[in-house]
This record gives C-alpha cells, sequence and structure tokens, in this order.
C-alpha cells in the first residue's frame, strides 16, 4: 500500500515544476557543476606526450588504468588532471565506516553528534590526501615505464615529473572533492555519486557506437559480431537494468508496535509503524572493495614496472586478470564476504532494538531489547544473502560476457550499473521530494488566503 506522500508525488506533473523556482536554480548549479567537472576531465597533466600515451593505453585497458578510466569518464584515457577522479574519498569514507565499528574511541566519536561527525570527516579528508598521494605515485611510476610506439610516454622523467604529476592529481582530487559537497548543498542529489554517475554516463555513447559498428563489421582492426549477438547483448543490458531497479526498491517491512500513552488527560492509542530492511543494505561497496583487492597484483606491478616485476607477481598478474575463472571466483566470493562485513558495520541491530526499547517502541511477539536484536539479526542475515547473490549475479554477468566475447565494448560493467541505478533513483528521489515541499508550501499558503478572507 502506497503513502500519502507517495499517492500526492504521483499527481505532480510539469505545471509543479514550472512554478518550482528554488529547484530549478539547483538543477541550473548541479548542471553547471558537472560541466566543470567534464571540461576538467580533458585537460591533461603537464609533461606527458598524449600521442605516446594513447597508443601504450590501448594495451591496458583491461587493467588497473582500464577499470579506473570506467569510474573516471575517460579522464584515464587522457591522463587528465581528474584521472583520480573521486575514488580515493570513497575509498577512505568506506575505511572510516569500518573503523569507526572496530575502533572504541572512533565510535565514541561518531556518538559525540554534529561535533563528532564533522571530525570523523576530516579524518576522511586526510585518509583521502594519503590514498590518492599512493595512487598518484603509482600512476606517475607507471608512465615513466612505458612507452607507445616505442616513444617514451614522459617527456622528461624524472623526481619533478614525479612530484608534478602527484600534485596535480591530488589536487584533482580535493577539487571534485569540494565541488561535490558544494552539489550536495547548493543542489540536487548526492555531489560525489553525481560525479561518479557523470563520468560514467559520459562514456555511454561511445559505447554504444563501437557496439553497433561491431554489428555492422566496422569494429576496431575489422573486427565483427554477429547482429544475433548485438541484439541479445542490447536485451541482456535492459533486463539487467530493469533487476537493478527492482531490487535496490525491495524492503522487508517489520512491524513495529508502540503502546497506548497517557497525554494530559487522554489515553493516545497506539500506533503501528515499520521498520524498512533494504534487500541490499551494503550497496555498491561489496563489488568495489571486491574489485580493488583483485586489482591489488596489477597496482604492485605497475608500480615496480611490467619489466622489473618479479615473475611470480607476473603470474598472480596472469592468474587473477579480468575474465579468467579464477578472478570470477574470487570476486564472486568477495562480494559475498564484503556484503556481510560491510552491513553488519553499518547496520547495529542492537542499538535499532535499543533505540526501539528507549521509545517505547516493539516487534510484536518480541522482548524488547536482546530478544529483538536476535530477531533483526535473524532477519538481516538473509536479506543479505540475497542481496550479495543479487550483487554477485549483476556484476559477473557482463564480465562472463566480456570473456565469451572480448570485443564487445560493454563499458557499463556490474559495479558502474549500480552506481548509475542508485545515483538515478536518490536524483529522482530528492526532486520529487523538492517538488512536494512547494506543493506543500502552496497549499499552506491557500489556506492562509481563504482563512483570512473568512
Amino acid at each position: 500500500m502506497t503513502s500519502a506522500a507517495e499517492q500526492f508525488a504521483s499527481n505532480l506533473n510539469f505545471s509543479a515544476f514550472a512554478k518550482a523556482e528554488e529547484l530549478k536554480k539547483r538543477l541550473l548549479f548541479t548542471l553547471g557543476a558537472l560541466i566543470v567537472y567534464r571540461l576538467g576531465t580533458f585537460i591533461p597533466i603537464p609533461g606527458i606526450n598524449p600521442e605516446a600515451y594513447a597508443n601504450a593505453f590501448q594495451s591496458q585497458t583491461g587493467g588497473l588504468l582500464g577499470t579506473l578510466n570506467i569510474f573516471a569518464g575517460g579522464a584515464v584515457e587522457r591522463m587528465a588532471i581528474f584521472a583520480l577522479n573521486i575514488m580515493p574519498y570513497i575509498s577512505a569514507s568506506i575505511i572510516m565506516q569500518l573503523m569507526t565499528a572496530v575502533i572504541p574511541s572512533l565510535e565514541a566519536i561518531k556518538k559525540e553528534g554534529e561535533q563528532g561527525r564533522r571530525q570523523i570527516n576530516q579524518y576522511t579528508r586526510y585518509l583521502t590526501v594519503g590514498l590518492a598521494t599512493m595512487q598518484g605515485y603509482f600512476i606517475a611510476v607507471n608512465l615513466q615505464s612505458n612507452t607507445g610506439g616505442g616513444i617514451p610516454v614522459v617527456n622528461d622523467p624524472g623526481p619533478f615529473f614525479l612530484l608534478t604529476t602527484v600534485v596535480t592529481l591530488v589536487g584533482g582530487v580535493m577539487f571534485l572533492l569540494w565541488l561535490g559537497e558544494q552539489i550536495t548543498s547548493r543542489g540536487v542529489g548526492n555531489g560525489t555519486s553525481l560525479i561518479i554517475f557523470a563520468g560514467i554516463v559520459a562514456e555511454l555513447p561511445r559505447s554504444a557506437a563501437g557496439l553497433f559498428a561491431l554489428g555492422r563489421g566496422a569494429g576496431a582492426g575489422g573486427a565483427s559480431l554477429p547482429g544475433g549477438i548485438v541484439v541479445l547483448v542490447l536485451i541482456m543490458a535492459l533486463a539487467l537494468v530493469t533487476f537493478v531497479v527492482f531490487m535496490e526498491r525491495s524492503q522487508r517491512r517489520i512491524l513495529v508496535q508502540y503502546p497506548r500513552r497517557q497525554v494530559g488527560q487522554r489515553m493516545t492509542q497506539g500506533e503501528k509503524s515499520h521498520l524498512p530492511l533494504k534487500l541490499n543494505t551494503a550497496g555498491v561497496i561489496p563489488p568495489i572493495f571486491a574489485q580493488s583487492l583483485l586489482l591489488l597484483p596489477a597496482t604492485a606491478a605497475a608500480a615496480l614496472g611490467q619489466q622489473d616485476a618479479p615473475e611470480w607477481l607476473q603470474n598472480i598478474q596472469i592468474w587473477f586478470a579480468p575474465h579468467r575463472p579464477l578472478y570470477l571466483f574470487f570476486y564472486a566470493l568477495g562480494i559475498f564476504a564484503f556484503a556481510f562485513v560491510y552491513t553488519s558495520a553499518v547496520f547495529n541491530t542492537q542499538d535499532v532494538a535499543d533505540n526501539l526499547k528507549k521509545y517505547g517502541g516493539f516487534v510484536q511477539g518480541y522482548r524488547p531489547g536482546a530478544r529483538t536484536a536476535e530477531y533483526l539479526d535473524y532477519v538481516l542475515t538473509r536479506l543479505t544473502v540475497i542481496g550479495a547473490l543479487y550483487l554477485a549475479v549483476v556484476c559477473l554477468t557482463p564480465q562472463v560476457i566480456i570473456a565469451q566475447y572480448p570485443n564487445i565494448p560493454v563499458y557499463l560493467g556490474g559495479t558502474s550499473l549500480l552506481i548509475v541505478v542508485s545515483v538515478t533513483l536518490d536524483t529522482v528521489g530528492q526532486i520529487q521530494g523538492h517538488l512536494l515541499a512547494q506543493q506543500y508550501e502552496s497549499l499552506i499558503k491557500k489556506s492562509k488566503l481563504r482563512g483570512g478572507r473568512t
């Protein structure tokens, strides 16, 4: 059954949007900020030969740089100042969330309210700088050791190039972090998520054009695919999008009962509410973490240089190359492991049970406190199993397709698909919230005017 707010939102139309001046300003600001971000993805870092780097990048599209390029909207392919995108901040945020769950001092800071939240955010920024510096150094070393068409990628390799590259890439990350905060406060939607979303979506037309070119036999190097395979890929992509939307909106609602209370000399009737538990509580974090761990051999080889890396490290890099069976197996295993770890970190069943007990709520059939926490843990564990299985299916399906047909430019992988769908749903929900607020304000004004006339 839909709520009153959902029924009201279904009746909103374009006339309501035209009257929402504040919403239009926020949308224009968001659009302008995303345009600034996209312009930055075309500004290359100083000191590299663009043609030589383009040739060198072609041989690494399936490795570390190719994976980063998916989330950076093509900035890695051009080695732009925003090549690292905002991923170091995402990684730092995840690490801090996990640390607050296991380190008592950080957990105490988190419970201090607004002041504690600001302090945790400051620690996250410091960690972002550290992660971005490390990743920037790995990329700079990799650039110095690469050649494209026999031409060195770096014009003047040395300590100065390493320093300028690291400073440029770290500065790009921190600028995007500031830009994302501005979008969140003055625009619509979550700024950091929208930046990643814009990068992924911006490259979709080129990926679609490459897929249709393969169907016509006009792919790179004369590559081609049967028309039936192209149609099948498109159908599977639409089916995956529909499946993700359905699963992301799915939730288990636990009935919560509140007893009757006496307010003054009146006895209020007991209320009923619902505690919504999402089917996928962990979101896109498990695939991101699992993929990051599997890319560690490639990261280490890039830092040492492909030629100078030990033989055992090169063998591991080959075994765990994307789309290989060992990679797919450990990718699915990592998704399941991180789904449980991250869900337990962000959803503490004992805290939820204590809060229900504090406000007099209880789950029917279970005592408040420990028994309620056990029941919530029971339900959440089974939901997490289904959610992890869903994430594994969505993330592994594109990998299997690419393994069978390497020429298919399946740019929108499983993780990217999850990000695009979840950010779209969240942004549409916020736009709907602004429209609802505008509608409520207009109704209040009309009621005041009628009251004044009478």
